[in-house]
């Protein structure tokens, strides 16, 4: 009978935030580049442009929206994720079969998509709030300024603004991020040559990074144009028809940024969740 540590539920949505706060400046600089209507700027020339136009602090715009999205968006699907998890392989010694892995993240990611489409909707509006035009802006203060304005100004509806597309790409963020790093780590230690460590933990979420941003850069973008629209698509399939116009490339517009901040993101995560598990999970008897 050996000791082992497993997570809380709520060490995601923690472990998600501390992420957040490292990689938010390379989220804005996706979305703004997401929500050019023609390449007009590159990386680089973005972040020169909103450092030159608003100041370093710019890149920060939005951040208590992004930490709101991460403790609605990403504590709901590793709570999911996990516990189920943990219940399911409790009574074995064997792990979950990849197939159920990827079940089970498609199910949490689906349901915290759903769950933090409000908080990603005023995420996205102030991180692209910064440039627009003075006369255009939004000025939400905080994430749950925007939160009611949106509620009062637009209604109830309007909150849930691309839920279907951002609930879609949940689900494959989460397959790529939770799913492929628990098979990841399982294939790495079952090699023999790398234990639990701290490099075990950052291959596999290094892993599961990529494929990550692969799987879900397309609804990426089309959630990111519907939640920053004006009115202008009818719907997720007007969206896709109108993107579409624009080339094929146009749905891994941004793709560069997203996976320089989607697979750094990943990786803390997973490092930042591995330690609050080493050090504060609950104690099982395996």
């Amino acid at each position: 009978m050996t000791e082992k540590r497993v997570s809380r539920w709520y060490f995601g949505g923690l472990a998600s935030c501390g992420a957040a706060c490292c990689t938010h400046p390379l989220d804005l600089i996706k979305v703004h580049l997401q929500t050019q209507q023609e390449v007009k700027s590159r990386m680089t020339g973005m972040v020169i442009h909103v450092v030159r136009s608003d100041g370093v602090l710019a890149l920060y715009n939005g951040l208590s929206a992004s930490l709101c999205r991460q403790m609605t968006y990403s504590l709901t699907r590793f709570a999911i994720y996990e516990t189920v998890r943990d219940f399911i392989s409790s009574g074995s010694q064997a792990p979950l079969p990849f197939y159920q892995k990827v079940l089970l993240g498609a199910f949490g990611g689906f349901t915290g998509g759903l769950v933090g489409t409000p908080a990603d909707l005023v995420n996205v509006r102030m991180q692209n709030d910064v440039k627009l035009p003075a006369h255009l802006r939004r000025n939400y203060a905080h994430a749950l300024d925007g939160l009611y304005r949106v509620w009062h100004e637009e209604g109830l509806r309007r909150l849930f603004s691309g839920a279907t597309m951002a609930s879609s790409r949940g689900a494959l963020v989460t397959v790529g991020q939770l799913s492929c790093y628990d098979q990841a780590k399982q294939v790495v230690l079952s090699t023999g040559i790398l234990s639990d460590n701290i490099f075990t933990h950052f291959l596999a979420s290094f892993i599961a990074g990529g494929c990550a941003t692969f799987l879900c850069q397309p609804l990426d973008v089309m959630k990111t144009r519907l939640m920053n629209s004006k009115g202008e698509y009818r719907g997720a399939m007007h969206c896709l028809i109108e993107t579409a116009k624009l080339g094929p490339m146009a749905f891994y517009k941004g793709l560069v940024p997203a996976g320089i901040r989607l697979v750094p993101h990943t990786v803390l995560t997973f490092i930042f969740l591995e330690q609050l598990r080493k050090n504060f999970g609950m104690k099982v008897i395996a």
